[in-house]
């Protein structure tokens, strides 16, 4: 009883939309207005590109404070004199960090990315890469007076990966089914002409595209991912096996659970033949194939999957108008962040293999036809947390709030946005060995995304519930369009 009562309310929220027409659908209707009205008033290509690097980025040697204070207590806390410090080299040293200057002066601070991150600085100094100081989770602003008396409540389960790569992508621990990209999919997915292309992962399973409505999609290099034996055309060597196959999978009888599969088998073999048609190909006479990235500690040269998951989602870009879609929300991941050990070297070869596939996908969606699409794409990174500035011998433990980019033509780029913290230990934003409160939540982080893709102010709530107590809702790090 239990599993026909869960499959049978499934395929009733799953045809909610579809059944908007009766008076027994308030939700859906509200739903299904809400994202039509948006997508009326905007006749043009969207895309959010979510690049999430799992296991905790040290921001800390992302971004840098380089003024002398700053660089200071940087060099004195993470130099401890021997072959394991995590200390970057120093500003004007060959191979040493990568001053940029924001367009908006923060007195007496300068900065400077990682010296892997050529790329992303010249992004940002060509206007089109932000820098968001000190994001993390948040249920509402608070102050390290707060969260010592523990008066004011914080997200469940800090430090913890499970919890707070959930949480980041849904705003609840481990355990919650519906993620923020999926709530903006079920806002604005109605327009697209197939629900199907709205979210799509070109990475593993993600909570965040999991919406209401919305089911996300997952794509491998190839594209869709195929039902084996299935749309080659022959089986066995005959067409007659392939047929065959085909009417075992596609007949059901009274079963839910058999109903519920064989309707998951057909939307998968549609979904893989009418993808496979619109999107564009790799290589020569398509989406480029991304250049070797080259390893920083090594200098030997290897394929980048995180830019080869660009390329994936390039190309579904590239078939946007057969498609029919007008908003899509994506998911790309690069892992490894858990650096508690080697820290140096291993967070040096990531920031190459981040910094090569932003700089290959920018490059990319300027070659893809119609109008300005790198203006229509905007790439986010995101994490689970930052880490400690205070190493633990020759890496970083888990910490809270970290800096975060914004890629793209419609980004206000060459700026760092939000308060970017004091260098070192024991000041006003500091929880425990460096470990960085947020002052900005990603609730506003990404409440400022989703008003650029669409989302109207009074409908931020609806896929950001804590939005509400946060006085500002736009960091101004978007475009108006």
């Amino acid at each position: 009883m239990t599993i026909t009562s869960h499959f049978s309310r499934r395929r009733f929220l799953g045809s909610m939309l579809g059944l908007a027409g009766t008076a027994a659908t308030p939700f859906a209707l509200n739903l299904a207005a809400m994202g039509q009205a948006a997508a009326q008033s905007a006749d043009d290509y969207k895309a959010l590109v979510c690049l999430f690097m799992t296991g905790g980025n040290d921001s800390f040697n992302t971004v840098l404070a380089t003024d002398t204070p700053s660089w200071s207590e940087y060099l004195r806390l993470r130099n401890t004199g021997s072959n394991d410090s995590i200390h970057l080299p120093g500003v004007g040293e060959t191979g040493g960090v990568l001053p940029i200057t924001p367009a908006t002066a923060q007195t007496g601070r300068s900065f400077a990315l990682h010296p892997a991150l050529a790329p992303v600085k010249d992004l940002f100094d060509g206007g089109r890469a932000a820098i968001v100081a000190n994001v993390g989770t948040l249920i509402q602003p608070l102050t390290l007076a707060q969260y010592k008396v523990g008066n004011v409540a914080l997200p469940p389960k800090l430090f913890s990966h499970n919890d707070q790569q959930s949480t980041w992508q849904s705003g609840l621990p481990e355990g919650a089914s519906i993620g923020w990209g999926g709530r903006l999919g079920d806002l604005l997915g109605t327009g697209n002409a197939n629900a199907t292309f709205t979210a799509i992962s070109a990475a593993s399973n993600a909570l965040f595209l999991s919406g209401r409505q919305v089911r996300q999609f997952q794509v491998g290099q190839a594209g869709a991912v195929p039902i084996r034996n299935i749309g080659g055309g022959y089986l066995f060597g005959t067409t007659e096996g392939e047929t065959a196959l085909r009417d075992i999978i596609s007949t059901a009888g009274d079963d839910m659970m058999e109903q519920e599969h064989v309707a998951t088998v057909q939307r998968a073999i549609s979904s893989q033949s009418v993808l496979s048609g619109a999107m564009l190909a790799a290589g020569a006479g398509g989406v480029p194939n991304p250049p070797p990235y080259i390893n920083p500690n090594t200098g030997a040269s290897s394929v980048n999957q995180l830019a080869v998951q660009l390329q994936t989602v390039a190309r579904i870009i590239g078939g946007r108008g057969p498609l029919g879609a007008k908003r899509q929300v994506f998911y790309v991941t690069l892992g490894s962040f858990d650096t508690h050990d080697r820290q140096k070297e291993l967070h040096g070869d990531l920031m190459a293999r981040l910094a090569h596939a932003l700089a290959y996908f920018d490059a990319t969606l300027a070659t893809l036809q119609g109008a300005d699409v790198r203006r229509q794409v905007t790439t986010f990174t995101a994490s689970d947390f930052g880490r400690t500035f205070s190493s633990n011998g020759d890496g970083t433990d888990h910490g809270w709030g970290a800096h975060h980019f914004v890629v793209g033509g419609a980004v206000k780029g060459r700026d760092i946005y939000g308060t970017f913290p004091a260098t070192g230990l024991g000041h006003e934003l500091d929880v425990g060995s460096g470990s960085l409160l947020p002052t900005t939540s990603v609730d506003q982080y990404g409440a400022t995304l989703a008003k650029w893709f669409g989302v109207a102010d009074g409908q931020l709530a609806d896929v950001f519930p804590n939005i509400g107590n946060f006085s500002r809702r736009d960091l101004g790090f978007m475009t108006a369009t």
